[in-house]
């Protein structure tokens, strides 16, 4: 009795790093999970048919092995495809997106919204939880949480917005607590019943955290991301699986390393920053454009560079961009010594767009690049912000799936 004690409490310990692998994709089957865990093909077993119980994954006992191969064929290990999901919101400058996101990073359903943010931040984050909450009612969903990125460095334990230069919010706008406020004004509860605590984080910080786990940059151990969205720069980095926020949520403040000095002021005070030479609006205004109000600054600067790249004006201010994008993440990786990078947004455009002009920058200005170069990548994910505020609030139920879900 006190051995299948045992084992249970083993197997339920388990459960946790068990889920967490066939979320991230690294056990496709049982014999892999076996492996990993370092447990016994029964605990494995067991481990497996619990998290099926919960709704988490499913189980697939059909034959997987090839014909002729040795050995019994191992079942194949999934997320289960109608199993519960996260609310994850953006706000960026052009508006908000709202969309439920399922294990392994799925997003199951979106809603764009486009509106001008205003100064209050109460008003847009109660608009896209009620975006949220007509997708939950839409797809009857089970939500386990609820995650929020937002254009600025996200101080931590308070989770305030100290700098949404962007969004015109005041510094240090208390963003969680707002969101937690304005989920329970909604009605929105978790599995377990519970309302629900918003989480809040800097939306590059995320979309790191979500390529890590699913894109561009799984199993790098020292993976730097730079990117640049609506407006502004941010940068994250991901150290063994978990971003460096520093003490207290601010590292990476990327956006300002200055790659001009003569150029226009910044508002941060300085002058010629990574924040105001290589966004959207810059490209657009080097090339000549004057954006417009139809869609966003984005991607007006996206579909320039892919309609419009054979343009002299264009390609000029697109190497414009690559050369001070280069001097940046040049003193970014003397700093830091990433064993990747990975780019996103407007400069995943820059980078497919003249992808040896870029490394040769990089290569050129940095020491560790001239050693043997650091492999710099277009990140994958589509909307990988949102995906990664879902991991926030899936984060919980990866340390412990029973208590996230309320099962005793």
């Amino acid at each position: 009795m006190t051995q299948t004690r045992t084992r249970l409490e083993r197997g339920r310990g388990a459960l946790g790093p068990a889920l967490a692998l066939v979320h991230t994709g690294r056990a496709p089957t049982r014999a892999v999970l076996t492996t990993e865990l370092g447990v016994t093909r029964a605990t494995a077993g067991a481990v497996a048919a619990e998290l099926e119980a919960l709704g988490l994954i499913e189980v697939d006992a059909r034959p997987l092995g090839s014909a002729g191969s040795q050995g019994r064929p191992s079942h194949r290990l999934a997320v289960a495809p109608r199993g519960p999901v996260a609310l994850a919101a953006q706000v960026h400058a052009d508006g908000f997106r709202a969309a439920l996101v399922g294990l392994g990073g799925n997003p199951v359903a979106t809603a764009p919204g486009c509106m001008t943010v205003p100064a209050d931040p109460a008003h847009v984050i109660d608009a896209v939880v009620e975006a949220g909450a007509q997708l939950l009612r839409e797809t009857g969903r089970r939500c386990v949480g609820a995650g929020l990125a937002v254009p600025s460095a996200v101080a931590e334990p308070e989770g305030t917005a100290l700098n949404p230069l962007h969004v015109a919010w005041p510094a240090g706008a208390p963003v969680r607590e707002l969101f937690t406020r304005s989920l329970a004004a909604a009605g929105i509860r978790g599995a377990d019943g519970e309302p629900l605590t918003g989480h809040a984080g800097n939306d590059v910080n995320l979309a790191a955290l979500a390529e890590h786990r699913h894109g561009a940059g799984r199993g790098s151990q020292h993976l730097l991301c730079v990117a640049t969205g609506h407006r502004g720069v941010g940068g994250a980095l991901v150290l063994d699986g978990r971003l460096h926020t520093g003490s207290a949520g601010l590292a990476l403040e990327v956006g300002h390393l200055t790659v001009n000095p003569e150029g226009p002021p910044c508002h941060c005070g300085s002058r010629g920053c990574l924040d105001i030479e290589t966004d959207p609006l810059a490209f657009l205004t080097a090339a000549g454009r004057a954006p417009g109000p139809e869609v966003s600054l984005l991607q007006q600067a996206r579909d320039l560079i892919r309609e419009d790249y054979a343009d002299p004006s264009v390609r000029a201010a697109a190497e414009q961009l690559i050369d001070r994008l280069g001097l940046g993440l040049a003193g970014l990786v003397n700093i830091l010594n990433p064993d990747r990078i990975i780019l996103g947004g407007l400069h995943r455009e820059l980078l497919e767009a003249d992808p040896e002009r870029l490394r040769a920058v990089v290569a050129e200005r940095s020491l560790w690049g001239r050693s043997g170069g650091v492999p710099i990548l277009a990140c994958t994910l589509d909307h990988n912000s949102l995906v990664g505020a879902a991991e926030l609030a899936w984060q919980p139920v990866l340390d412990d799936p029973l208590a996230a879900l309320g099962v005793a």
